[in-house]
């Protein structure tokens, strides 16, 4: 049966790939209603078997890692200096609206405080597939993006591991809890960047200092062997491997992917200069296709059928729904738009791409939204589809935003290149 349901999800996903060539949209938004169309008719299960749900994260791991593969890890490192306020006020932002208007809806402060944790942190994958398919990808709006998404998650998954303990009730909140949490995120950043500067390039020292026990076995000399027969192999191994090691350390394993690309560089490939530039431009035409034709898409037509319309409650939830999804998206868009205009010292239409590139919400929200709902109960059912409505309403309007303020952000460029 699985087998089967993965036959429908990619003859849905070759349809909507040609749907959205057609329409000049982005394929990320017809992957979305895929799914949920899909799960309301009855084609796909309400409840993901773990076959498709395993198959669907090796997607999002893949499309993070085709998007790290991509950038170079110079602009990402500059542009954190830039997006510390994007991640410091574009976090606060929406999590204050939440809590605020939960609170009013609810009247339960357990019920907002998960609320706001659910609506903090930024869908950086659906974003950036968005701005891929819109060409923007590698602009300075997607790094800027991209960094203050990866801080926000950062600072999100500390708090949902503080702050979900205090809420059940299971463990008071202190100091060493705290500590903990940001201890673990600063270690596996240390590691990135120790594989970065020292493993990957094979280096045996690091500013004038010798580093002991390290082996003369670079990244590039195990690209090299057979000829590069294997370095798609490899590279995708390094990919999961550092997946891996950031989901040890309490991160999404599509963020460890992410750092994974980002710290392969175009230079490793060159073992042999008659064959290093076809070794490197086929190995990349591999992972994009499979991160962007087959395996990706997956994971946004699983994400589609997490929303499954029960009549009767959707109209009782819409006032409550389009009050939460309106007020997120003004909250959210101004306060990212106006910290990457005044602290990152972005252009305005860079800062509106940035405010519309942070609306999306998935993969950590839905994570807190199953431990508040399933494991602990405490959202309930109203809350619970509430959240469920507005973040696929958030998420429909990102690849929706960026397409349509795509003409005049690119006129924006044009005036700025010809001065």
């Amino acid at each position: 049966m699985d087998l089967i349901h993965l036959a429908i999800i990619w003859a849905g996903v070759l349809f909507t790939s040609w749907l959205a060539d057609k329409t000049k949209l982005t394929p990320t938004l017809y992957f979305l209603a895929l799914g949920a169309v899909f799960v309301n008719f009855g084609i796909l299960p309400a409840q993901t078997s773990p076959f498709l749900e395993v198959f669907s994260e090796i997607g999002i791991i893949l499309i993070m890692f085709a998007l790290g593969f991509e950038e170079s890890s110079n602009n990402f490192i500059a542009s954190i200096k830039r997006s510390w306020g994007i991640a410091f006020f574009g976090a606060v932002a929406p999590f204050f609206t939440a809590y605020a208007l939960t609170l009013y809806f609810w009247n339960d402060s357990n019920i907002a405080l998960v609320c706001g944790l659910a609506m903090t942190a930024t869908a950086v994958s659906l974003t950036m597939v968005s701005l891929r398919a819109e060409g923007l990808h590698r602009s300075a709006a997607a790094t800027g993006i991209m960094t203050s998404a990866v801080l926000d998650d950062v600072a999100a998954l500390a708090l949902v591991a503080v702050l979900i303990p205090v809420v059940t009730g299971s463990e008071p909140l202190s100091t060493g809890s705290i500590l903990l949490v940001v201890g673990k995120a600063c270690a596996f950043f240390a590691l990135v960047t120790l594989l970065g500067t020292v493993l990957f390039p094979q280096r045996k020292q690091l500013y004038g200092v010798r580093i002991p026990f390290i082996l003369a076995i670079g990244i590039r000399n195990l690209l090299a062997t057979q000829n590069g027969a294997n370095s798609t192999l490899i590279i995708l191994l390094a990919a999961l491997l550092v997946a891996l090691l950031g989901h040890f350390f309490g991160f999404h394993p599509a963020i460890g992917a992410y750092m994974a690309g980002l710290i392969l560089r175009e230079e490793y490939f060159q073992f042999d200069e008659a064959a290093s530039g076809s070794t490197y431009e086929m190995t990349r035409r591999i992972i994009d296709n499979v991160a962007f034709s087959w395996i990706g898409p997956v994971f946004f037509v699983v994400l589609g059928t997490k929303l499954v319309f029960e009549a009767d409650l959707f109209l009782s939830l819409i006032p409550e729904t389009i009050v939460l999804t309106v007020c997120l998206i003004l909250a959210q868009v101004s306060s990212a738009a106006l910290s990457a205009r005044y602290t990152g010292k972005f252009h305005w239409h860079e800062s509106l791409m940035i405010g519309l590139g942070m609306l999306g919400r998935a993969e950590l929200a839905f994570v807190v939204m199953e431990i508040a709902y399933v494991d602990h109960a405490i959202l309930s059912k109203d809350a619970f589809y509430t959240l469920m409505f507005t973040a696929f309403w958030l998420n429909l309007s990102v690849p929706l935003s960026i397409r349509l303020f795509r003409p005049k952000y690119d006129a924006q460029e044009a005036l700025l290149t010809t001065r």
